[in-house]
């Protein structure tokens, strides 16, 4: 009888369990009255769904704790989302050890503190060993665990906006201790001071301290080697001019102005004059060893294995491609960045088919099956900018899928749903391929992301699909290549790095020339390539003897106003090659 009343009210439970689902989402007008019958937990039968891989519970005013069996019940948790419930002041029992765990969201709660107990779970062994994502903005946090380095040493992006938090624990800081902590969000709360061992995140790139209580901005935040962007406004720091200054200026003139001392300059501006001098000559040495063949090692590899990448920056560029970021998208898919990307052969017999293959490939890999990040690639002749990155309602976003037709997002995801439907009824089981794997990533949101160009259309709907207005074809030499996530501007680095994704186009490129395919165009693309010869212009590879380069653009990311958000790829990103590949700047 017992069994029946659970079944009864939570139907959601029976169906993921019978279906044998990795993803389920609880959400709605009648959960809280649900669990509000449970005794302001989640119930029991929950956590006896040992396959779930992501599960989020939202928008729920009665989910005052998790309830006991979590992490004994949910072993193979990689997405835990609890955002928007009533969670507080501590959690208990506390959530770990979940040893899958990659994103945790407990934002939008009444979290006061998080002590050993009642916490995230424990330190010793980590009760997080692969956590990258924590937010816990939205929160009343007085304090920090002071082991929260030790329970998720993998961090790398860590959001703790809105809260109530005057200091950071010491031990956030300790070197060595979060050392893949790439974005630290902490604004709009009462922080009285910044410690200058923060200069031990040597992966840190983003920091936003804005609307807080701080009156210094130690000189050490200078040392930082790969920060990028910092946010300090609303502070009323003791420096007026350095607080004018990121009022206005860039990052990189704020850390100059620290690096040498503020207005005191004298032995500090001494010592940045004298390692400026050293990083540019060790540059110019660099430079030099390009133009001669590179090191030993790269010698070794030869002209004729080497691949070359030449990177124009944006003010080499007379026409760059700019991203304009709208603001509602911070609540959806906040960031994103962009590249483009000249010089591709894909005609050759399966050059494209190994081309998307690999790019399937990275979003099952690096991207995580796109839940850390997507990755989309256009036609670039088909791109018109500026284009605008926003969010719609589902019934206002219009896109002609990739080999569908046109539709409203709000009919398109309807329609996917039906077909994944039907695949699990055909197949008997819960996976289910294509497109339909990604559909759980947009619950919840009452808004979609798009990538909109300058005559209104839609050109992609992360994490679903593009448009088959800039499809990638044969015929395609030029590309934009663009990165989107909900999860940080880190992870979405990471998936667009030199390494994954410029270097994988590089090296086809290379074995395409290489072996000298015949083409094999199908049905469908023929009429693109119809009465086209072999052109320089439009077949990279042609009539070219040697390495044959790839022309990487940068792209800016700005928002409505103009103001820089991101580049890529920047210096930094291009910093680390392997010894066969050669950036040329």
């Amino acid at each position: 009888m017992a069994a029946a009343a659970v079944s009864e009210a939570w139907p959601e439970l029976e169906l993921a369990e019978r279906e044998r689902r990795r993803e389920l989402l609880l959400t709605g007008p009648g959960l809280e009255e649900r669990v509000r019958a449970a005794g302001g937990q989640l119930p029991p039968r929950l956590f006896t769904l040992p396959l779930l891989h992501y599960l989020e519970v939202s928008g729920c005013g009665s989910l005052r704790a998790p309830g006991p069996g979590l992490a004994q019940g949910l072993p193979q948790l990689h997405s835990l989302v609890l955002r928007r419930n009533a969670l507080g002041p501590g959690l208990s029992p506390e959530l770990g050890p979940l040893p899958a765990l990659r994103v945790l969201d407990l934002s939008g709660n009444a979290l006061e503190a998080l002590p050993p107990g009642q916490g995230l779970g424990p330190a010793e062994p980590p009760g997080f060993p692969q956590l990258q994502s924590l937010n816990l903005s939205g929160n009343r946090l007085r304090e920090l665990p002071a082991d929260l380095a030790r329970c998720a040493p993998r961090l790398q992006s860590l959001n703790l906006t809105g809260n109530c938090l005057d200091s950071f624990p010491a031990e956030l800081f300790r070197p060595g201790a979060l050392p893949l902590l790439s974005e630290l969000a902490a604004a709009d709360n009462c922080l009285r001071e910044l410690s200058p061992d923060i200069a031990h995140l040597a992966s840190l790139k983003t920091l936003d301290l804005s609307n807080n209580q701080l009156s210094e901005i130690p000189a050490e935040l200078a040392d930082c080697p790969k920060l990028k962007e910092i946010n300090f406004r609303g502070n009323k720091l003791r420096d007026k001019r350095l607080e004018k200054m990121v009022s206005g200026c860039q990052t990189r003139s704020i850390l100059e102005y620290l690096r040498v001392g503020g207005r005191g300059g004298g032995k500090g501006k001494g010592r940045a004059e004298g390692s400026e001098k050293e990083d540019s000559r060790k540059k110019r040495r660099e430079r030099k060893q390009r133009r001669e063949g590179g090191d030993g090692e790269e010698q070794d590899v030869g002209d004729a294995g080497r691949l070359l990448l030449r990177v124009l920056h944006v003010s080499e560029n007379p026409a760059p491609l700019t991203v304009r970021v709208s603001p509602e998208v911070r609540d959806v898919r906040p960031y994103i960045v962009g590249a483009v990307v000249r010089g591709m052969d894909l005609q050759p017999g399966n050059a494209l088919k190994r081309f998307l293959t690999s790019q399937t490939k990275l979003h099952e890999d690096l991207c995580e099956k796109r839940t850390a990040a997507t990755l989309a690639t256009h036609e670039l002749r088909a791109v018109k900018g500026p284009l605008l990155y926003c969010a719609r309602p589902p019934q206002d976003l219009k896109i002609v899928p990739l080999g569908r037709k046109e539709a409203k997002a709000k009919e398109l995801v309807r329609q996917l749903q039906l077909e994944a439907e039907e695949q699990r009824k055909q197949k008997k089981r819960q996976s289910v391929s294509g497109l339909h794997r990604y559909l759980h990533l947009l619950d919840g949101n009452e808004n979609y992301p798009c990538l909109v160009d300058a005559d209104g259309d839609v050109i992609s709907f992360p994490p679903i699909t593009n448009s088959e207005k800039t499809k990638v074809k044969k015929t395609t030499s030029d590309l934009f290549l663009e990165v989107t996530s909900a999860t940080s501007l880190q992870i979405l680095v990471l998936c667009s790095d030199l390494p994954p994704v410029l270097i994988k186009m590089a090296e086809m490129n290379k074995y395409t020339l290489e072996n000298k395919e015949e083409g094999s165009l199908s049905d469908t693309e023929a009429d693109a390539v119809s009465g086209q010869l072999s052109d320089p212009r439009t077949n990279p590879s042609a009539g070219k003897d040697g390495p044959s380069p790839l022309v990487v653009e940068q792209v800016r990311v700005v928002d409505l106003e103009g103001s820089l958000k991101v580049v890529y790829p920047s210096k930094a990103d291009l910093a680390t090659a392997p010894p066969h590949v050669t950036v040329v700047r």
